[in-house]
């Protein structure tokens, strides 16, 4: 699944392509928002901006209109200059949303929908969802108070609960909490205020350093992430995909197991981040 600092990259390129231009032409397989160009047409408004909230890609054209797309597991979004050869079968493609200059293709997008502004208001995922990790505005103490609120959740489970806090995935949930020392099967009413602490500010800032800015010009995201500075591929991350791997500290076998109602993989080692009592 496409984490937080995927979708921030995406919008931040889409945006840089897009936004203060006039739509020329727009596309999509689904008859939900078909009708809604056929109604109310896409052609000739302006796109205003392209934002990332959580994990949502948030497009919003002149008139109050919004389109909400959600990644899941396999979607993705690519701009490409008018008349570029996609790097994706037509088949994938779900959206298109077209200026004089570019196109932008979400292709295996499950999720999209045209909110207006009061209905964007009442859109509970948007509605309910906890502090954005690499938003400039993100409030602590209310991740803090979420947290809480979740006493009895594994630790794991509740970073990657986006009612607590948005745009933690998978990767970032076991790495973040390697970093800061913190078993991932833990309760949260386990840990100390200062430790959760730790970990928000540990989050925000391996997040933040994946989302630095591209050296020049417009590029699609290339999905890279990487949590140990190290530059080699096979050496990025500390504990994620690295199961019956010597630990890079400790030199003790890294553990997986799936973890929560979803079953999602948890990496992590067991001599670094100690089961507590």
């Amino acid at each position: 699944m496409p984490e937080g600092d995927t979708i921030f990259r995406a919008a931040r390129t889409l945006n840089r392509a897009l936004a203060g231009h006039q739509v020329v032409g727009f596309e999509s397989v689904f008859p939900a928002l078909s009708r809604v160009h056929e109604d109310h047409p896409l052609t000739g408004r302006m796109i205003e901006s392209v934002t990332a909230a959580g994990k949502h890609l948030l497009i919003r054209f002149s008139g109050g209109l919004v389109l909400r797309t959600h990644m899941r597991m396999n979607g993705s979004w690519h701009i490409y200059r008018r008349g570029e050869t996609w790097q994706r079968p037509r088949r994938d493609m779900r959206i298109v949303v077209a200026t004089a200059g570019f196109e932008a293709v979400g292709f295996n997008v499950p999720v999209a929908e045209f909110l207006d502004g009061r209905s964007i208001e009442r859109q509970a995922d948007l509605r309910l969802m906890g502090p954005d990790l690499l938003a400039d505005s993100f409030d602590e103490d209310d991740a803090m108070r979420r947290f809480r609120e979740r006493g009895t959740t594994e630790i794991a489970d509740a970073l990657l609960n986006q009612r607590v806090v948005a745009g933690a995935g998978n990767v970032y949930k076991s790495e973040v909490l390697f970093i800061c020392g913190i078993n991932p099967f833990a309760q949260v009413a386990a840990l100390e205020d200062e430790e959760l602490r730790h970990l928000l500010r540990t989050a925000q800032k391996y997040m933040r350093a994946n989302v630095t800015d591209p050296r020049g010009g417009i590029v699609t995201y290339t999905g890279f992430r990487r949590t140990t500075r190290r530059a080699d591929p096979g050496e990025r991350l500390y504990v994620y995909g690295r199961a019956r791997q010597p630990c890079r500290r400790c030199g003790m076998r890294i553990r997986v197991k799936a973890q929560g109602r979803d079953a999602r993989l948890t990496y992590w080692c067991p001599t670094c981040q100690p089961s507590r009592p």
